[in-house]
């Protein structure tokens, strides 16, 4: 049954010709992470290797591809939680920096605080010896296009939603039965500078516990903090409800009460998983048992071996 990892590369709404590149770079992710998990590896260092494959694709919005702030910059948030221990990291609004999810960890593993913001997390990355970027590194052009777009007069903010390559994430547990998430976002489209989402707070942006299981969301920040989204799913699961069930009656909630789109995959203890959503699309993939499991529509799902056909 063990190890498993599953992946999200965000919900919403994916053009037909995005399609295969979210897709693809969800499966790539699930592969490299998994090798880890296989090799004997821990399911933190499988999630971070997921996430980091994720940043750095451009694909999505997180690291490398990350939406702009209103001001045309770039602030990125990420987590992580191991599930044996409770630790935590995070970080929000950091900028310059090409992987978040490895500044999360590394504020979990070597400090006494769960969150550091903006520029303390830019030096405190700097402390550690995390190279700094230059921003225009990790803007493609279509962000670029994407905050234009936004900003001219009468532009209609839902349909410059569309296309949102949204937040990434991953969950995990290991051969050892022990469990991990990490998260990691580059924000809300045209955000105002200095707004931070769900991703780094505990319990919204990610949860993880050996006792119960490991949850990543993905969708609209203000919506999943208000119910707690990730603690809420894992609510559920302690009540019995499965990993799918936990997960459609908090989405179904987050929808009810606050009119909250999104996302999530879960996995738990025993190695079952989830990848549901209420948004029109999400990219997802999981790996378990020399299978590779992937999707993109409600009710989709392909299954095929994990290992590609030699050449």
């Amino acid at each position: 049954m063990l190890p498993v990892l599953v992946v999200h590369g965000g919900a919403g709404h994916i053009p037909k010709e995005r399609a295969e590149l979210s897709c693809g770079g969800v499966m790539e992710a699930v592969r490299g992470g998994y090798s880890i998990l296989r090799a004997g590896g821990s399911a933190m260092d499988a999630v971070v290797e997921a996430v980091t494959l994720l940043e750095d694709n451009p694909a999505y919005n997180a690291g490398r591809g990350s939406v702009l702030n209103v001001k045309g910059e770039v602030e990125m948030d990420a987590l992580v939680m191991d599930g044996r221990t409770l630790g935590s990291g995070a970080v929000s609004a950091v900028r310059r920096v090409k992987n978040p999810v490895q500044l999360a960890r590394l504020v979990m593993e070597k400090t006494n605080h769960l969150c550091l913001t903006a520029e303390g997390a830019s030096q405190f990355a700097r402390a550690m010896g995390m190279e700094e970027v230059p921003e225009e590194s990790l803007i493609t052009d279509y962000a670029r296009m994407r905050w234009r777009k936004n900003l001219a007069p009468g532009a209609n903010p839902v349909e410059c939603q569309m296309g949102k390559m949204g937040t990434v994430g991953a969950v995990a547990v290991d051969v050892e039965g022990n469990i991990a998430c990490a998260t990691s976002t580059g924000g809300m489209l045209n955000q105002m500078a200095g707004r931070v989402g769900d991703t780094p707070c505990v319990g919204c942006g990610g949860y993880a516990d050996n006792k119960v299981g490991a949850v990543s969301p993905t969708g609209h920040g203000e919506a999943i903090m208000k119910v707690t989204l990730s603690r809420l799913i894992l609510f559920h699961m302690e009540q019995g409800k499965s990993a799918e069930e936990a997960s459609d009656l908090a989405l179904a909630y987050m929808r009810e009460r606050v009119g909250g789109l999104g996302g999530v995959v879960v996995v738990d203890p025993q190695g079952n998983w989830a990848a549901r959503f209420s948004s029109l699309q999400m990219a997802w993939a999981a790996a378990r048992q020399g299978q590779l499991h992937y999707g993109l529509y409600t009710g989709e799902h392909f299954t095929e071996p994990l290992e590609k056909p030699s050449q």
